[in-house]
């Protein structure tokens, strides 16, 4: 059938409304789906794919296929200026505290780890100096819930604190529920960055397998944590310098990496700057800037 010129018209407005119709249902599809994005993180064979609404929040997170990895990136050659030097003993006292803030003053320590208590004493007292306040949150179990995690973050922020060390969710990890997991740290994460404060997350590594650590590192990655770190101090293990490189390989090199517990002498931080670390957390910072041998005979948090 030959058309005329009025039937081409028609059959041309016909088309234009349809593709127009098309385009704008194409447009409300890519707005809706922008509420919510995805990022996916790997290393290797590993592959976690975490999903986030509009306010940043984790809906869900998952992984696919496990391997184990290793690898290492230079650090600040400054001793001191890597160490945490950390007091978290459940007995520490006020005199104790003052000391450990004129230790990390004169020493130049890039922070004092200390428990949420002494918070706003330490900023009171390292006030005026390079010298960060950092604490732990959810510590040492990581038993809490987020939303406890939270909100202590944000109170020892207000109190001071410009670094924040939390414990993830390990029964939630060592479970496969990794969705618990991710939220747990982009909560704190979240909580810190408004305020403009660092997160490094505790693995406790000790209580994980390969996997596990891989999957853990790759979830921080994604929720914007700005470091990794190894252990409390207070479980079956510490640092180790496979755990390190692993850790630094699966991160890549963006993030920090802390290596804590055990650390009590010179020779173990070469070991884990060689590896990869970044930080230390350690509470014989001085011994081990005088390079003093190990008397303590003890754990190192």
């Amino acid at each position: 059938m030959k058309l005329d010129k009025k039937d081409i018209e028609v059959l041309i407005e016909i088309v234009t409304r349809e593709v127009l119709a098309a385009i704008e249902e194409n447009e409300s599809k890519k707005a809706d789906s922008a509420k919510d994005f995805c990022r996916v993180e790997y290393t290797d064979q590993v592959c976690v794919k975490t999903c986030f609404d509009n306010a940043g929040h984790v809906i869900s997170a998952g992984a696919e296929r496990l391997t184990s990895t290793l690898g290492h990136i230079p650090a600040d050659s400054n001793v001191a200026s890597l160490i945490d030097h950390t007091l978290l003993k459940p007995d520490a006292t006020v005199d104790q505290v003052k000391q450990l803030c004129a230790e990390a003053k004169e020493y130049h320590f890039a922070s004092v780890c200390i428990n949420p208590g002494y918070v706003k004493l330490c900023s009171e007292l390292l006030k005026g100096s390079t010298v960060k306040v950092c604490t732990v949150i959810g510590f040492p179990l990581g038993a809490t819930s987020t939303e406890v995690k939270a909100f202590e973050a944000q109170k020892s922020i207000e109190n001071g604190a410009t670094e924040i060390d939390m414990v993830i969710n390990i029964g939630a990890l060592k479970a496969g529920n990794l969705d618990v997991v991710a939220f747990d740290i982009r909560e704190v994460v979240l909580t810190g960055h408004a305020a403009g404060a660092l997160v490094k997350v505790i693995l406790e590594t000790s209580l994980l397998t390969d996997e596990e650590k891989v999957l853990a590192c790759l979830l921080c990655k994604e929720a914007g944590a700005d470091f990794v770190k190894t252990s409390t101090g207070f479980s079956s293990g510490g640092a180790t310098s496979e755990d390190i490189a692993l850790m630094r390989r699966t991160v890549g090199p963006d993030i920090g990496v802390k290596a804590s517990g055990g650390i009590r002498t010179r020779e173990d931080v070469d070991k884990m700057v060689q590896a990869g670390a970044t930080r230390i957390g350690a509470s014989a910072g001085v011994r081990i800037v005088k390079g003093e041998a190990d008397a303590s005979g003890g754990k190192g948090y």
